[in-house]
């Protein structure tokens, strides 16, 4: 692809030229940007140094000017700048900086006194402390760009809604995952809290739920949850061991069947000797590493001839572990 006639005088063309872009992305660059067109590149040069001088990889800056090349032509003392220098307070690791700007560099483009400060204010008033909120701007830098009219407010309204109310829980909940909020209600967390609600889950489990992994809220009904409630199902589990192991350790139900779920429960069946009810007792079961856990102490509870629950056998550490078998 060819630069068109209009862009080859231009400064910022063997601007970009010289920082290794092909015509291609040039290209694709000023149909995003179309300030680019007018612009000299002695702005772009400032902006790239500072950017550099951040923290940003020398490496990464030309894939995080293709994603946002607007950023070239912001003012630094006027916008970059000061988002940073936000940002900044945050955080005690500068490394983060760059790293979210890497992740979204469109954030440069939106206003502190606009855009961050109700978006810090908003969070605070859920009930998120203050040194978690740097956390979950950092880790997705995005938020910035919701509305929170339209986008924020509804879905705090649906987690309000499903009983999420006492105790700062929205707040924990979006502390734990940052990016549930760019999930649609309707076409993705709504679903997913009814198909949990259709397999027993009480308003109380789903608060637990939502508590220790809202990343369950996140997954796609048909593609991931039903799929691994129909193998446990087909495993033998009734449905109110289900509910217990799904309340108990969450992610059972976006785990890999074959590569993790299938197995355990054939090393707990066929090599331990032992029912399934007692993972319904104990659920954090599949949690644990399948030969650096489960064989390696059943292999030395079996030379001992002893016998512990599954929890007595996998919740202590290693030296716990050693000294209940006096191995120590």
């Amino acid at each position: 692809m060819e630069i068109s006639g209009s862009r080859n005088g231009t400064s910022m063309l063997w601007f970009f030229r010289d920082k290794g872009f092909d015509d291609g992305s040039i290209d694709k660059m000023f149909k995003k940007c179309r300030r680019l067109e007018g612009m000299q590149n002695e702005r772009a040069a400032e902006n790239w140094e500072y950017l550099e001088g951040i923290g940003i990889q020398k490496r990464k800056l030309p894939s995080v000017v293709s994603k946002c090349p607007k950023i070239l032509v912001l003012g630094l003392q006027e916008k970059i700048a000061p988002m940073v220098e936000c940002l900044a307070t945050l955080t005690t690791k500068p490394r983060e900086i760059a790293t979210a700007i890497a992740k979204f560099p469109g954030i440069l483009s939106y206003s502190v006194e606009e855009k961050l400060c109700p978006l810090l204010a908003f969070f605070q008033a859920l009930g998120v402390p203050e040194k978690q909120l740097g956390k979950m701007i950092l880790l997705n830098p995005r938020l910035i760009s919701y509305s929170i009219e339209s986008k924020l407010i509804e879905t705090v309204d649906f987690l309000a809604g499903v009983g999420l109310t006492k105790e700062g829980m929205i707040g924990k909940v979006l502390v734990k995952n940052p990016f549930l909020i760019g999930y649609s209600v309707h076409k993705r967390l709504r679903p997913t809290f009814e198909f949990l609600k259709s397999i027993g889950l009480s308003e109380m489990d789903l608060q637990a739920v939502a508590l220790k992994f809202p990343d369950i809220l996140c997954r796609d009904v048909d593609k991931v949850l039903r799929p691994n409630l129909d193998y446990l199902r087909r495993r033998g589990f009734k449905d109110g061991e289900i509910v217990s192991l799904v309340t108990g350790y969450p992610p059972i139900l976006i785990k890999s069947i074959q590569h993790s779920l299938e197995p355990r429960i054939r090393f707990l069946v066929e090599i331990m000797g032992r029912t399934l009810d007692e993972v319904a007792e104990y659920p954090e079961f599949f949690k644990h590493g399948l030969k650096k856990r489960l064989e390696l102490r059943h292999r030395l509870l079996k030379e001992k001839t002893m016998d512990f629950t599954l929890s007595e056998l996998l919740e202590c550490n290693q030296k716990k572990f050693m000294m209940k078998m006096s191995l120590l």
